[in-house]
């Protein structure tokens, strides 16, 4: 009986850590690439001269608003 208790406890516990754990995980990575966007505006620049348009300041604050707002 007592053997029993324990395995149901330890997998109850193993669950609750599992998702916890997903989902600290989860929180911490948004909170990170809200504070640490993959790109920045160095990389749209670039992008923009490989495609042929000529990056003015106006363009590249464009879209990095547009990627903020899509991103809430």
């Amino acid at each position: 009986m007592n053997l029993g208790l324990a395995i149901v406890l330890i997998i109850v516990a193993l669950a609750v850590g599992l998702i916890g754990g997903f989902y600290g995980a989860r929180a911490y990575m948004k909170k990170y690439f809200q504070e640490n966007p993959p790109i920045n505006e160095d990389m749209i620049v670039s992008m923009m001269s490989q495609m042929g348009q000529k990056p003015s300041a106006k363009k590249v604050n464009q879209v990095m608003n547009r990627m903020k707002h899509q991103n809430k």
